[in-house]
């Protein structure tokens, strides 16, 4: 696993354990509430910037970093979303997926009828953003492996971090990148109109298709961020 440092709450830092090639994050025992919204973005364009297509994982031997206990899977719940993650039997910690990750801090939301319409035209089948098993969009728009329904990314949380963030007194003294909250709501605007014929449609669907729909938009974010970095 690869080590990023982010920033903390209360003007601390922390060390996270990031594996790119299984789309997974370690967070030692409370790291994950511990990260400052602008922490939280940044993480959240990390994660973009080398975005693959999920695999199957062998969860059940999967073991905990610190003492190799066998890992425990859990379901738990943040306000009225669920995800899943693994935990130390000795709460040393978690591994969460990117996609539970997301689904945690509010970042992903599900497609509409008229979406899941127009992505059945362009496309006909996906991946899905949890576990990697492919959906006949022709046959339903759930996963029939892990029972994933298909989800993107919902941009107007990343703006409420952004507000949270600028809102916040800055513990260095200076200020949130004033661009930052521009970037992010053109990002929700292209979003939103993400399958309705937007300028980069080839670049989008073909994310989609070598990814899938929660990966092509970590993609987009990313590109964003670094074109107007």
């Amino acid at each position: 696993m690869q080590e990023e440092t982010f920033d903390a709450r209360h003007g601390r830092t922390t060390t996270l354990d990031i594996c790119h090639a299984c789309q997974s994050l370690w967070f030692d025992a409370l790291e994950s509430a511990s990260l400052t919204p602008g922490a939280t973005l940044s993480l959240f364009r990390t994660i973009g910037e080398k975005v693959t297509r999920p695999k199957r994982s062998n969860a059940d031997v999967a073991r905990c970093p610190r003492c190799r206990g066998r890992l425990r899977p859990t379901h738990d719940m943040q306000k009225t979303t669920r995800f899943q993650y693994l935990r130390c039997p000795n709460d040393h910690g978690r591994l969460i997926t990117f996609f539970d990750f997301l689904r945690e801090k509010d970042f992903i939301r599900p497609l509409t009828e008229k979406q899941i319409a127009e992505l059945r035209d362009n496309v006909g089948t996906v991946n899905c953003a949890n576990c990697g098993a492919p959906i006949d969009l022709r046959r339903g728009h759930a996963c029939s492996h892990c029972g994933s329904p298909l989800s993107m990314l919902d941009m107007r949380q990343a703006e409420r971090l952004v507000a949270q963030l600028q809102q916040a007194e800055d513990r260095a003294g200076q200020g949130v990148d004033p661009a930052l909250a521009l970037l992010l709501e053109r990002a929700r605007r292209d979003a939103e109109r993400s399958f309705a014929g937007m300028e980069n449609e080839a670049v989008w669907f073909g994310d989609v298709s070598s990814t899938d729909l929660v990966g092509a938009g970590l993609s987009a974010v990313a590109r964003w961020f670094r074109g107007n970095s």
